[in-house]
């Protein structure tokens, strides 16, 4: 046993060697389950070999097999209702990136089966599984409508967020009904996210802000606020929106034309200070004297940052405010660059290089997406939105590679 092991595994430091039929079936009997497992990871072994490790009594043997490209579908199969959520993630990561690329060429039993396994690990009771299956497949054209449905129509936002914000599948008439039903929390926020919302959605938006019993959360109008600037349906019913929070009103005072701007002042149910914001905001525009009031941005940063002040609630006062200066200086002040560097790197519009200047600076995925909508006027289409809702969509990895082209 020990020459195959040494010969197959190449456990005495030569090379591994190729598996014959005979041999595979012993090893896959073998007791000692790293065996087991290395011979689950071969791409040589035959398919009936590899559907009897899918029953393996060792999850880390299961795992190999649901990750394996030559496991056959039956085991695919089995695997699917795997008692192992890790084991079914593993299946799903590799599921959700097979199914895009099945054609018509591809035999209609094949097909038919991945979509099967595909159906099954969307209604996983997991409901990280089924996240991954939607991140997978968001943007993916040969999925079966139906599969896309139910995963934007999930109470789990994490689910539903994905494809609500890109599948391709999801009508004017899906999304209006979704927004109407509010049978999903933060389905509102994830919808007007979408590369392209279309004028009935947009509208459909409008009515729902419109509605003074439409409960919407902080968050959600928050994230509507991000894009809202662009839509002028939503101004009106924003601003007689009731219960406005300071930031809210604050940040709403910023876009709005001075008509609504008026009737945002007049309101008499404002939150303690947000009255005075609304009277600041109509000043500036009535003597357009700018917007950082004479105050040197340059130094207003940095004594924040001497302070340890300049955290996201100051840089994104700041972007509310049209204080762009500052938010500036602060993003050169916390990745230890000149204030040129960092104008440079906004001027060029490159969202992942924005984005990895403000996670180098330790801020959130929220003030990135602020930084490049209003700071360096990126246009909402190109924004690089976060996952999730709240979380940078990029690697460690991927984001230290775009900061050293910026500080190298």
């Amino acid at each position: 046993m020990s020459g195959l092991l040494d010969r197959v595994f190449g456990s005495s430091g030569g090379a591994a060697a190729s598996v014959s039929y005979d041999e595979s079936k012993v090893l896959a009997a073998d007791h000692d389950g790293e065996h087991r497992r290395a011979l689950a990871a071969r791409s040589d072994v035959k398919p009936e070999v590899l559907y009897y490790l899918a029953a393996d009594e060792l999850s880390s043997v299961r795992r190999k097999i649901a990750t394996n490209k030559k496991t056959p579908r039956q085991a695919v199969r089995l695997l699917a209702e795997d008692v192992d959520d890790e084991v079914r993630c593993d299946l799903a990561r590799k599921i959700g990136r097979i199914a895009p690329d099945l054609s018509q060429d591809d035999q209609d039993k094949i097909q038919e089966l991945t979509f099967e396994v595909l159906d099954i690990l969307a209604h996983d009771q997991a409901p990280h599984v089924r996240q991954i299956i939607a991140e997978e497949i968001k943007q993916s054209d040969p999925v079966p409508r139906a599969i896309i449905q139910h995963l934007a129509r999930n109470l789990e936002l994490i689910v539903a967020a994905p494809v609500l914000e890109y599948s391709p599948f999801l009508s004017d008439e899906n999304l209006i009904e979704i927004i109407e039903s509010d049978s999903v929390q933060g389905a509102l926020s994830a919808i007007s996210r979408r590369a392209s919302v279309e004028a009935t959605v947009a509208d459909a938006i409008a009515a729902l802000l419109a509605n003074p019993s439409t409960q919407i959360r902080e968050e959600s109008l928050d994230m509507l606020l991000d894009q809202a600037s662009e839509v002028e349906s939503w101004h009106q019913p924003l601003v007689k929106r009731p219960e406005l929070s300071f930031r809210a009103v604050r940040r709403i005072g910023k876009f709005v034309a001075m008509a609504l701007l008026r009737v945002l002042e007049e309101r008499n149910d404002q939150p303690e200070g947000a009255a005075d914001e609304v009277r600041r905001a109509v000043s500036r525009r009535i003597d357009e004297s700018g917007v950082n009031g004479g105050v040197d941005a340059g130094l207003d940063a940095q004594k924040a940052f001497d302070e340890g002040k300049l955290n996201d609630e100051a840089n994104q006062s700041a972007i509310d405010l049209g204080n762009h200066d500052f938010v500036t200086n602060a993003l050169a002040l916390m990745n230890g660059l000149p204030p040129a560097a960092v104008e440079h790197v906004l001027s060029l519009q490159g969202v992942k290089s924005i984005t990895a200047l403000v996670w180098r600076a330790g801020l959130s995925m929220r003030t990135a997406m602020q930084v490049q909508l209003k700071v360096a006027r990126v246009p909402p289409v190109d924004v690089l939105n976060a996952k999730d809702g709240t979380d940078y969509p990029m690697t460690p990895e991927e984001l230290q590679w775009h900061a050293d082209m910026f500080t190298g």
